[in-house]
């Protein structure tokens, strides 16, 4: 992408020569930014399109409480107030209540009071908590969840602070849909880690970033930065504090953190918030499954056509209307490997906006035939089922395991056309074999899938919960909240389900390949 250094530098020196720090220590000190927050206002603000405007839409910022979060909140805000050359700019400082809200617009307020050219040319009405602009009649506002609908509004920028507490999505639609006419508009996230369930919102953008950090796929107009510690990471460590604080030793310091961490040791409440506001890990009875290098360790290439005539196990799970359906066919072979060829369907009118909406690239799995597209808004399930009876035709088809949400009728067309059709509870008791079977066998690299990457977005997509038994299943996306599709996987799993029962291994069938 391209880069413009006079952006990026203009960015930095509004922050560095009209900024000061307005509370604390540093309160009156010039705004001097520190290495990595300088590298993120230099990417925000210098990567360009071809036509010189900005890349990035959405930037994601999480890190951990103390790490000057809401300040470089506040200078954003000013900058796309009063240097960022647009006219008549809406900029909202946003969040779940009115309190919250009021954070960062105070910052704003102390930094304009502090910079005469700023002062000199705003006006600041305390009201209403706004702050114009009057070279260019903008203005920035702060605006909260709890105060009622926000009508008419045109943003050019949003600072949406402490994304984990909105209990849902209506203010976040509201400002992110509503700057469509805007030439470069920008939304930036900033936020701790929160509790997955109670933030769906935040999780959603979390696990999204996240997945492009790891780079299972890309998007060009959204800017991941998430500083934390891994859940494998020794929290008593003092080089994994550093490594999800990157002001500690310098505005954060490091004895307020080390006393944080002798009294977690102590208490195992105080334990579960050093985790999480220190070290910013999210609170979550779920947790993600499939490790994706040692996916990525499992791929190799598998013949279909020498899979013709050959003994092979089903799996189907059907979707809704607007997620994908999936099919999965296994065949054992007698040197112990098992090939998994799937088929992928989602409707054709929603292929476009799940593209936009989400941000995974469907409208190029449907162009690489990847996923098959039919029409209308609903997924036809009699080219399901025409593709199943081929199947059929083409291999030896002894069963196939099935979700039976949404699949009565079709199973019943399905028997009664000679395809043996066998339900599979969604349940701990019905897929823990089944998941315990597929989870040794990516440990032991016994799995080929050929580096599909729709099955291979699914893979990473996947987390799991285990009951008090220890029985484990996957957890399903959340329709309403959730961008994230597991169909594939667990289609597999109603294959697997199956195998397994007429391997007669109660779960240590032979190794598997995966065809794809």
């Amino acid at each position: 992408m391209p880069f413009d250094r006079k952006k990026a530098d203009r960015a930095v020196a509004f922050f560095e020569r009209y900024l000061k720090h307005g509370t604390g220590k540093y309160a009156g000190r010039p705004f001097l930014l520190a290495e990595w927050q300088k590298r993120i206002i230099r990417d925000i603000f210098g990567t360009v399109k071809d036509d010189g405007t900005r890349q990035y839409s959405t930037v994601y910022i999480e890190i951990p409480k103390k790490n000057g979060k809401s300040e470089l909140a506040a200078g954003i805000a000013l900058y796309l107030l009063a240097a960022d050359g647009e006219a008549g700019a809406e900029v909202y400082g946003a969040a779940s209540a009115r309190d919250q809200a009021a954070i960062i617009y105070r910052l704003a307020r102390r930094m304009v009071m502090q910079c005469p050219p700023l002062r000199r040319r705003t006006e600041v009405l305390n009201s209403t908590k706004t702050i114009y602009y009057r070279p260019t009649d903008s203005f920035y506002r702060a605006i909260s969840a709890d105060a009622g609908t926000q009508d008419g509004i045109n943003p050019s920028g949003v600072i949406f602070d402490e994304l984990h507490r909105q209990k849902n999505s209506d203010l976040w639609d509201i400002l992110t849909l509503g700057g469509d006419t805007r030439t470069q508009p920008l939304t930036v996230a900033l936020t701790t880690a929160g509790v997955r369930d109670e933030s769906p919102l935040c999780w959603q953008q979390h696990e999204y970033a996240s997945q492009l950090l790891r780079g299972v796929f890309e998007n060009p107009s959204y800017y991941p930065v998430i500083f934390a510690a891994d859940d494998n990471d020794d929290w008593e460590d003092p080089k994994t504090w550093a490594k999800a604080n990157p002001a500690l030793g310098d505005f954060l310091p490091m004895d307020k953190v080390a006393e944080a961490a002798r009294l977690a040791k102590q208490n195992p409440a105080e334990l579960n918030k050093f985790l999480r506001f220190r070290l910013n890990r999210w609170v979550q009875q779920e947790s993600r499954w499939i490790p994706l290098e040692k996916w990525d360790a499992c791929a190799g290439k598998v013949d279909r056509e020498a899979l013709r005539g050959r003994p092979c196990f089903g799996g189907l799970d059907l979707s809704t209307s607007v997620d994908l359906t999936a099919f999965a066919l296994l065949f054992p072979h007698e040197d112990g490997m098992i090939d998994i060829l799937c088929h992928f369907w989602m409707p054709a009118a929603a292929v476009r906006e799940r593209t936009k909406l989400d941000g995974y690239p469907y409208d190029r799995w449907v162009q690489a035939g990847l996923i098959e597209a039919t029409e209308g808004n609903t997924v036809d399930y009699t080219v399901v089922k025409r593709r199943i009876l081929e199947c059929a035709q083409e291999f030896e088809l002894l069963e196939v395991g099935y979700d039976i949400y949404n699949a009565n009728q079709t199973a019943v067309e399905l028997q009664a056309a000679g395809v043996r059709m066998v339900p599979i509870r969604q349940t701990t008791i019905g897929l823990n074999a089944a998941c315990r079977e597929l989870e040794r066998r990516w440990e032991d690299r016994t799995i080929r899938h050929g580096g599909n990457p729709v099955l291979r977005f699914m893979a990473d997509c996947v987390a799991v919960k285990e009951d008090s038994n220890g029985l484990m299943k996957p957890v399903k996306p959340s329709r309403h909240y959730s961008r994230k599709r597991i169909d594939g996987i667990v289609a597999i799993l109603n294959a697997l389900a199956r195998l397994i029962v007429h391997d007669g291994s109660g779960g240590a069938a032979d190794p598997v390949v995966l065809v794809v």
